[in-house]
């Protein structure tokens, strides 16, 4: 019986990728995106400086990674927002859990943070659009095709500016604190959304 002593490098590379992706999360929950550095993930990590340059080219890429991973889904399945029939009750649903989502302290820091690398590196906006805003934009899209297919929603409605009235707000709200993300606030946003868009 033969035993292979080789170390797996594949299986000890994934192990270091997956440890800097996760340091660089925590970090960013304690301390914010501007004190959060290469020199700081590698320490936490375990690794060295090199090893992140090796995969990554800035910090805010590795951020950029580090949600990445988090928003896919263990089978590989797509977005879907649900669809029971009634649109209304399917869009407040979707929209309390975002507000709730962007109202918890652990979930803010992180994703503040993500907008000031977004902000500053074109270049990391535009792979941020491709591979999670457009298909959670498609997601939504198709949950109000469906919507004006039963007569829920004007078939003539552009689905870009209904998305955009729905998530809009909801968004401002969050990046400037203007106000509370509550659940009456996200209902609110979905009534006054679909009023202007019935058929």
């Amino acid at each position: 019986m033969t035993t292979d002593r080789t170390p797996d490098r594949s299986r000890r590379s994934e192990r270091s990728r997956q440890a800097i992706l996760a340091a660089t999360r925590e970090l960013i929950a304690e301390s914010g995106y501007a004190k959060v550095s290469i020199e700081a993930i590698a320490a936490r990590a375990g690794v060295g400086k090199q090893t992140i340059y090796r995969w990554w080219s800035s910090k805010g890429a590795v951020i950029f990674d580090s949600f990445l991973a988090l928003s896919e889904s263990a089978d590989g399945a797509g977005i879907e927002l649900p669809d029971t029939g009634d649109l209304a009750a399917d869009l407040k649903l979707v929209l309390r859990a975002t507000a709730a989502e962007f109202a918890d302290p652990e979930f803010e820091r992180p994703i503040r943070a993500l907008n000031s690398a977004l902000i500053h590196d074109p270049e990391l906006a535009a792979r941020y659009r491709e591979t999670l805003a457009r298909p959670v934009d498609e997601a939504k899209k198709a949950r109000l095709r469906s919507a004006q297919k039963s007569g829920q929603l004007d078939p003539a409605a552009d689905l870009d500016l209904v998305s955009e009235m729905l998530y809009a707000p909801l968004f401002q709200r969050w990046l400037l604190r203007t106000g509370p993300l509550t659940d009456e606030y996200a209902d609110a946003l979905v009534d006054n959304t679909l009023r202007a868009f019935r058929p």
